[in-house]
C-alpha cells in the first residue's frame, strides 16, 4: 500500500535540512528572527493569554530545543519580540524627527511615520498596542517607555523654538501622547488600524495647539485637509463613488 502521510513542507524561511554550509551565527540569528515572527503572528491571532510555547514553535519552524535555547519562555520571547518592533517603529519616527525643520514639521512627519507604521504593520500593531495589556507588568513598562520618548520628542521640538514662557504645562507632551495611543488603539482594536494615516489631519492638530496657539492649529489643519482629499480621490479610483 502507498504511504499516505504526507511529508510536511518546509516553508521559505525554513533552513535546509543536514549540512548547508551556512555559519553557526547565521543559523542561530535565522531562528531566533523566526521565533520573534512566529510570536507576533500567534499573539495577532490568538491573544497573549492562549498564545503557548507550542504555538510559537509550531509557527516558526523550529524545535522546542531551539526556542529554550533563546528564550526561558513565552514572556520572555514576547518582550523581545516587542523590543524588537517598538526599535524598528522608533527609528522610524526618529529619523523622520530628525529630517523635520520646526516644530510643526517635527510633530506632522514624527505622527506621519507612527501612523503608517501602524497601518502598514497589523500584526505587530495587535501585538505591541494591544496585547501588551495581557501581557503583564514587564510588557506596560516596556510600553509606557516607548510613550516617553515620544513625549520627550514633542518636548524637545517645542523648547527648541518657543521660548520658556510661551511653553504650556509640563506634562502636556504626556497628555497628548497618551490621548494619541487611546485613539490608535481604539482602531487597532476594531481591526482598523488602515484608517490611522487619514486621521493626520485632526491629530496634528491636537498635538500642536497648545504650542502654537487656536488661530495656527486651525489653518494648519484646513491645509492638511485640503492636502489629504487628493490622495483619498486617488486612493477611491474613479469607478468608486
Amino acid at each position: 500500500m502507498p504511504d499516505s502521510r504526507k511529508k510536511r513542507q518546509r516553508e521559505p524561511y525554513q533552513l535546509p535540512a543536514g549540512r548547508h554550509g551556512l555559519s553557526r551565527q547565521f543559523v542561530v540569528s535565522n531562528q531566533r528572527e523566526r521565533i520573534l515572527a512566529a510570536v507576533a503572528d500567534v499573539c495577532s491571532a490568538a491573544g497573549y493569554a492562549a498564545m503557548s510555547v507550542e504555538d510559537i514553535v509550531v509557527t516558526s519552524g523550529v524545535s522546542r530545543r531551539t526556542f529554550y535555547d533563546n528564550f526561558s519562555g513565552k514572556e520572555d520571547a514576547y518582550l523581545a519580540a516587542f523590543d524588537a518592533v517598538t526599535q524598528q517603529l522608533l527609528e522610524r519616527v526618529g529619523a523622520a524627527y530628525a529630517e523635520a525643520d520646526g516644530l510643526v514639521a517635527k510633530a506632522r512627519e514624527s505622527l506621519a511615520g507612527l501612523l503608517s507604521f501602524i497601518a502598514d504593520e497589523p500584526t505587530f500593531a495587535d501585538m505591541c498596542i494591544v496585547e501588551v495589556m495581557a501581557a503583564g507588568p514587564s510588557a506596560i513598562e516596556r510600553r509606557n517607555r516607548t510613550m516617553t520618548a515620544f513625549a520627550q520628542m514633542i518636548e524637545k521640538a517645542a523648547a527648541d523654538e518657543l521660548p520658556k514662557s510661551k511653553l504650556p504645562p509640563q506634562l502636556t507632551a504626556e497628555t497628548l501622547v497618551g490621548g494619541i495611543y487611546e485613539v490608535v488603539y481604539s482602531r487597532v482594536l476594531q481591526g482598523r488600524g488602515d484608517e490611522l494615516p487619514a486621521l493626520l489631519p485632526d491629530l496634528l492638530f491636537s498635538v500642536v495647539l497648545p504650542y502654537v496657539g487656536q488661530e495656527t492649529a486651525t489653518s494648519l489643519l484646513k491645509n492638511e485637509r485640503r492636502r489629504s482629499k487628493p490622495r483619498a480621490a486617488r486612493q477611491a479610483g474613479p469607478g468608486d463613488s
